[in-house]
Protein backbone atom coordinates (compact mmCIF):
# COMPACT_ATOMS: atom_id res chain seq x y z
CA UNK A 1 0.00 0.00 0.00
CA UNK A 2 1.37 3.27 -0.80
CA UNK A 3 1.50 6.14 1.39
CA UNK A 4 0.73 9.19 1.44
CA UNK A 5 1.74 12.36 3.06
CA UNK A 6 -0.39 12.79 5.94
CA UNK A 7 -0.23 17.12 5.99
CA UNK A 8 -1.21 17.40 2.56
CA UNK A 9 -4.16 18.69 3.04
CA UNK A 10 -2.74 21.68 5.19
CA UNK A 11 -0.08 22.02 2.87
CA UNK A 12 -3.01 22.75 0.40
CA UNK A 13 -4.73 24.37 3.00
CA UNK A 14 -1.89 26.68 3.65
CA UNK A 15 -0.94 27.48 -0.07
CA UNK A 16 -4.51 28.80 -0.56
CA UNK A 17 -4.17 31.09 2.34
CA UNK A 18 -1.24 32.21 1.22
CA UNK A 19 -2.87 33.10 -1.93
CA UNK A 20 -5.39 34.94 -0.71
CA UNK A 21 -2.94 36.83 1.25
CA UNK A 22 -0.58 37.36 -1.71
CA UNK A 23 -4.07 38.89 -3.52
CA UNK A 24 -4.93 41.26 -0.29
CA UNK A 25 -1.54 42.39 -0.51
CA UNK A 26 -1.38 43.45 -3.92
CA UNK A 27 -5.02 45.47 -3.05
CA UNK A 28 -3.28 47.28 -0.17
CA UNK A 29 0.08 48.04 -2.39
CA UNK A 30 -2.62 49.43 -4.46
CA UNK A 31 -4.49 51.25 -2.03
CA UNK A 32 -1.06 52.87 -1.21
CA UNK A 33 0.00 53.51 -4.29
CA UNK A 34 -3.58 55.53 -4.96
CA UNK A 35 -3.21 57.07 -1.64
CA UNK A 36 0.32 58.73 -1.98
CA UNK A 37 -0.68 60.05 -5.71
CA UNK A 38 -3.98 61.72 -4.30
CA UNK A 39 -1.47 63.31 -1.92
CA UNK A 40 1.25 64.45 -4.16
CA UNK A 41 -1.14 65.80 -6.54
CA UNK A 42 -3.18 67.86 -3.95
CA UNK A 43 0.38 68.92 -2.65
CA UNK A 44 1.50 69.89 -6.09
CA UNK A 45 -2.04 71.63 -6.75
CA UNK A 46 -1.60 73.56 -3.72
CA UNK A 47 1.90 75.14 -4.66
CA UNK A 48 0.94 75.82 -7.99
CA UNK A 49 -2.53 77.76 -6.75
CA UNK A 50 -0.26 79.48 -3.98
CA UNK A 51 1.92 81.29 -6.97
CA UNK A 52 -0.88 81.98 -8.53
CA UNK A 53 -2.01 83.66 -5.53
CA UNK A 54 1.31 85.06 -4.74
CA UNK A 55 1.95 86.34 -8.22
CA UNK A 56 -1.86 88.10 -8.06
CA UNK A 57 -0.65 89.62 -4.31
CA UNK A 58 2.17 91.49 -6.05
CA UNK A 59 0.19 93.17 -8.40
CA UNK A 60 -2.37 93.79 -5.38
CA UNK A 61 -5.41 92.04 -4.08
CA UNK A 62 -8.63 93.60 -2.80
CA UNK A 63 -9.78 92.00 0.86
CA UNK A 64 -12.04 90.38 -0.58
CA UNK A 65 -10.23 88.28 -3.45
CA UNK A 66 -7.35 87.96 -1.00
CA UNK A 67 -9.71 86.26 2.01
CA UNK A 68 -11.09 83.73 -0.90
CA UNK A 69 -7.65 82.89 -1.82
CA UNK A 70 -6.62 82.42 1.64
CA UNK A 71 -10.01 80.28 2.37
CA UNK A 72 -8.79 78.15 -0.49
CA UNK A 73 -5.54 77.21 0.52
CA UNK A 74 -6.63 76.36 3.96
CA UNK A 75 -9.12 74.09 2.29
CA UNK A 76 -6.25 72.43 0.12
CA UNK A 77 -4.34 71.80 3.42
CA UNK A 78 -7.26 70.45 5.75
CA UNK A 79 -7.36 68.50 2.48
CA UNK A 80 -3.71 67.30 2.55
CA UNK A 81 -3.98 66.96 5.77
CA UNK A 82 -6.84 64.12 5.29
CA UNK A 83 -4.45 63.12 2.54
CA UNK A 84 -1.39 62.52 4.61
CA UNK A 85 -3.51 60.48 6.99
CA UNK A 86 -4.90 58.12 4.48
CA UNK A 87 -1.55 57.72 3.10
CA UNK A 88 -0.19 56.52 6.64
CA UNK A 89 -3.00 54.48 7.44
CA UNK A 90 -2.33 52.69 3.89
CA UNK A 91 1.41 52.53 4.43
CA UNK A 92 0.69 50.67 7.85
CA UNK A 93 -2.07 48.48 6.47
CA UNK A 94 0.22 47.59 3.87
CA UNK A 95 3.02 46.77 6.25
CA UNK A 96 0.77 44.34 8.10
CA UNK A 97 -0.34 42.91 5.12
CA UNK A 98 2.94 41.76 4.34
CA UNK A 99 3.30 40.69 7.27
CA UNK A 100 0.75 38.40 7.16
CA UNK A 101 1.87 37.33 3.65
CA UNK A 102 5.18 36.36 5.27
CA UNK A 103 3.74 34.45 8.10
CA UNK A 104 1.65 32.77 5.83
CA UNK A 105 4.61 31.95 3.19
CA UNK A 106 6.78 30.14 6.72
CA UNK A 107 3.71 28.02 7.16
CA UNK A 108 3.37 27.17 3.61
CA UNK A 109 7.63 26.44 4.04
CA UNK A 110 7.14 24.48 6.97
CA UNK A 111 4.46 22.30 5.70
CA UNK A 112 6.54 21.56 2.31
CA UNK A 113 9.49 20.92 4.27
CA UNK A 114 7.81 17.92 6.11
CA UNK A 115 6.25 17.05 2.74
CA UNK A 116 9.43 16.77 1.16
CA UNK A 117 11.04 14.80 4.11
CA UNK A 118 8.04 12.63 4.14
CA UNK A 119 8.62 11.55 0.44
CA UNK A 120 12.03 11.51 0.74
CA UNK A 121 11.61 8.96 3.51
CA UNK A 122 9.67 6.88 1.58
CA UNK A 123 11.97 6.84 -1.58
CA UNK A 124 14.87 5.73 0.80
CA UNK A 125 12.52 3.55 2.05
CA UNK A 126 11.46 1.76 -1.33
CA UNK A 127 15.00 1.52 -2.32
CA UNK A 128 16.11 -0.10 0.81
CA UNK A 129 13.14 -2.75 0.19
CA UNK A 130 13.95 -2.92 -3.63
CA UNK A 131 17.23 -3.45 -2.61
CA UNK A 132 16.56 -6.23 -0.22
CA UNK A 133 14.48 -8.03 -2.98
CA UNK A 134 17.65 -8.11 -5.19
CA UNK A 135 19.66 -9.06 -2.90
CA UNK A 136 17.44 -12.20 -1.82
CA UNK A 137 16.83 -12.68 -5.35
CA UNK A 138 20.62 -13.19 -6.15
CA UNK A 139 21.29 -15.45 -3.00
CA UNK A 140 18.08 -17.45 -4.34
CA UNK A 141 19.77 -17.58 -7.33
CA UNK A 142 23.43 -18.11 -6.52
CA UNK A 143 21.81 -21.05 -3.85
CA UNK A 144 20.48 -22.65 -6.65
CA UNK A 145 23.67 -22.07 -8.98
CA UNK A 146 25.69 -23.75 -5.91
CA UNK A 147 22.84 -26.77 -5.56
CA UNK A 148 23.41 -27.89 -9.23
CA UNK A 149 26.77 -28.33 -9.14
Amino acid sequence: MAKHFHLAPLLELSNLRLDQAARQLGQLIAGEQQASQRLELLVQYRNEYQALFLAAAEKGLDPQRWRNYRQFLDKIDEAIEQARTMATTARQRTAAGQKNWLDKRGKVKAFDTLAQRFHARIAYEESRNQQKLMDEHAARLFGNAKEEE
